[in-house]
């Protein structure tokens, strides 16, 4: 299965600095950025994410000017690595691919919903995460469905949206999450397969 170039990807080489330690700051101010987005929301605090990432708060607004550039540069490593995950699954069997790939996006989802009301859903790194993410996932659903392990009637948007609609209830734990996603995807299973 070949993959398709995916727009996010170059979105993100772009935004990412080039030198060594430039680097590593960009990358340490998107995980706690991430993490806090994850824990606090949209609303987390600027300073408490350059803390966690161990750098000075100018340091953030060097690489992220404002909040939105925060925003988008996390929504769309978050894509990206859907993206990745997409490629690195694409040699198991139908199923498992399609699966892996589904309970890396539950995780993408939780970052989605976190900074969702802050970004505009027709701004062109949304338009181009979009996009990406559906050419990544795609081709293993249609994969699935051709092998008969995955229902045709029917189609990616749908299965992503039952997917997302299952994350954004509160679970008790992780484990209750995953037991209820399991079920899902047992319907979305082919009879017999």
């Amino acid at each position: 299965m070949t993959t398709p170039p995916f727009p996010v990807s170059e979105i993100v080489a772009s935004q990412r600095p080039h030198r060594k330690d430039a680097a590593r700051n960009y990358d340490a101010l998107i995980a706690a950025a991430r993490e806090a987005f994850a824990e606090h929301g949209a609303e987390a605090s600027l300073e408490d994410i350059a803390r966690r990432a161990g750098v000075g708060i100018g340091t953030l607004y060097r690489n992220f000017p404002t909040r939105r550039h925060l925003f988008e540069s996390v929504y769309a490593g978050e894509v990206n690595d859907l993206c990745r995950v997409a490629r690195e699954v694409t040699d198991r069997e139908p199923w498992e691919a399609l699966t892996s790939w589904l309970r890396r996006f539950v995780d993408y989802t939780v970052t989605k919903r976190a900074i969702r009301e802050a970004m505009d859903d027709e701004s062109e790194i949304f338009l181009a995460c979009r996009e990406s993410m559906y050419r990544a996932g795609g081709p293993l659903f249609e994969r699935a469905q051709l092998a008969g392990e995955a229902r045709t009637d029917m189609t990616f948007d749908d299965l992503l949206r039952m997917v997302a609609g299952i994350t954004a209830t509160n679970f008790l734990d992780d484990a209750q999450r995953d037991r209820v996603l399991t079920v899902a995807l047992d319907g979305v299973r082919a009879s017999g397969a």
